[in-house]
């Protein structure tokens, strides 16, 4: 088999990411009493399409050598924005009190127009067809685009919802909640868009050392982030094991320590080997599907913990 088919089928192995975030949601609802999270699954493929097109939107930032996909990024952002407009149906129907399917127009249209998650889902759409128009404009025919608007707008689509969740409610809360959002989306984004994007020893020499210097400092904002806004929500340490979001939150955090146990071991093994030159791109880009799949379950309970009550 060609080098070309291998990477090919290897960053195929990317799909892999889907059901590791139901996975992830799977998981949360054993650890809860509720009804199967029909939300939390149609969330946790909004949020990693999101997090994804913020990776790709951001990788000339990481390294001058990366040039932007606008291709790939349209394709993506157009398929969030879908999905943005699931998640919005499924937001409806559970403030109407009625399964998704039996939602009726009308009912869709008022909570649009006269409630406030309405009308933030409609920024969002708004946003994420943005991030659209703008990616298929610049493939279309520029090749000295810009990704700042993008980026602009793919920050704002993925921070608004959680800047105007419970959290919003608490002091520093809404930034609190807008810096967990947009630093999980980095961290998991990057890697991707690493994944999809670099496909020679060189460039993962190049680009692979500097992910890793900015993601530590990224895990380290999204677990001091998260365990303060659960411990919030929670109201306090007992609940942890008592209700259903203490014990998500808990499953989160576990997946969380394998992340960073995880990343000290690459940094110590594949980054090193990679930066020198003496890993193919075949092993770099097996790594990073390898880390990128567990964190799809962190994101599959994180997706649940964001709409369980």
């Amino acid at each position: 088999m060609s080098s070309g088919a291998t990477g090919v089928r290897e960053t195929g192995a990317l799909l892999l990411i889907v059901p590791a975030g139901l996975l992830g949601v799977g998981l949360a609802w054993l650890l809860t009493t509720g009804s199967a999270p029909a939300e939390a699954a149609v969330r946790v493929l909004a949020d990693g399409l999101g997090a994804t097109v913020l990776g790709l939107a951001a990788l000339p930032r990481l390294h001058e050598r990366l040039a932007p996909p606008w291709r790939m990024l349209a394709a993506l952002a157009g398929a969030w924005c879908v999905t943005e407009f699931a998640v919005l149906v499924f937001e409806a129907a559970e403030v109407v009190g009625v399964p998704a399917r039996r939602l009726a127009a009308g009912q869709f249209g008022t909570f649009l127009t006269e409630i406030s998650g309405g009308q933030v889902g409609i920024a969002i759409l708004i946003a994420t067809a943005a991030v659209a128009g703008c990616s298929t404009l610049a493939f279309r025919g520029a090749d000295t685009a810009s990704t700042d608007l993008v980026l602009v707008f793919t920050a704002v689509a993925v921070a608004l919802r959680p800047i105007t969740g419970h959290m919003s409610q608490q002091a520093f809360g809404s930034v609190l909640a807008a810096l967990h959002a947009l630093a999980a989306g980095a961290w998991f984004g990057l890697l991707v868009a690493l994944a999809l994007v670099v496909r020679t020893r060189g460039e993962w020499a190049a680009t692979l050392p500097r992910y890793s210097a900015v993601a530590l400092p990224l895990i380290g904002v999204v677990a001091a982030t998260g365990v303060v806004n659960g411990l919030v929500r929670l109201g306090g340490l007992g609940p942890l094991l008592d209700t259903g979001y203490g014990r998500i939150l808990l499953a989160k955090t576990t997946v969380l320590a394998v992340l960073l146990a995880l990343g000290w071991w690459w940094r110590r093994g594949w980054v090193r080997l990679a930066a020198d030159h003496r890993m193919d791109a075949s092993g770099s880009l097996r790594r990073a599907v390898l880390e990128v799949t567990v964190m799809a379950v962190a994101f599959g309970l994180a997706a649940t913990l964001a709409v369980t009550a």
